[in-house]
């Protein structure tokens, strides 16, 4: 049911996004791009993150005017799609651009040497603290496929940049067949074909 849910989200963005552009007459909706949707598995809701250009109060307004718009785009995805039915749609502001845009900022004035401009009151910058190396963590490679340290082994399968090489397929028995001897021959009592 997992495949059929993301399914019906990937079309629900799509067509809500479409219904936003082409037929929604709104000028407070704005520059809204739908970034995701999430339907719950009985299709009863569905939540639209929205993420908007402009600052917070055109965040707000955009919010407002997409809200007043979802009962005109529920109606029209009835008639465009043919699921049994369809979600009440509840629209939440997608911060993810808004807080990797900021992020970026911030590491480019820090990488330039200034004071960040962009910091509330109070909000202290993350301090470097220096990562010890643990199992798992990908080690610097100067040689494709080969670690510091290991040596390929012959009959190794070449892995891709960052992963370590798979070592080929060895034997399941540590007896090879000369440590077996000769094979027995047919057991007493049973008949030799």
């Amino acid at each position: 049911m997992g495949q059929r849910i993301d399914r019906v989200d990937a079309l629900l963005r799509e067509e809500i996004g479409a219904l936003l552009a082409r037929e929604v007459q709104d000028p407070g909706v704005g520059f809204v791009t739908i970034t995701s949707v999430e339907a719950s598995p009985d299709l009863r809701h569905a939540r639209v993150w929205a993420s908007v250009i402009g600052g917070p109060d055109q965040r707000r307004a955009a919010l407002q005017a997409l809200e007043r718009a979802m009962p005109f785009v529920r109606r029209e995805l009835g008639t465009r799609l043919h699921l049994k039915r369809i979600p009440a749609l509840h629209v939440q502001l997608d911060e993810s651009m808004a807080r990797g845009t900021r992020l970026l900022r911030l590491l480019d004035e820090l990488e330039r040497g200034e004071e960040p401009m962009d910091l509330a009151p109070g909000e202290p910058l993350p301090t470097p603290v220096a990562r010890l190396h643990r199992e798992g963590d990908a080690a610097e490679v100067d040689e494709p496929g080969v670690t510091p340290g290991d040596e390929p082994v012959s009959g190794d399968v070449p892995a891709s940049p960052g992963r370590r090489p798979r070592p080929a397929r060895r034997p399941t028995s540590r007896r090879g067949p000369e440590a077996r001897g000769p094979r027995p021959g047919p057991r007493p009592g049973k008949r030799s074909r």
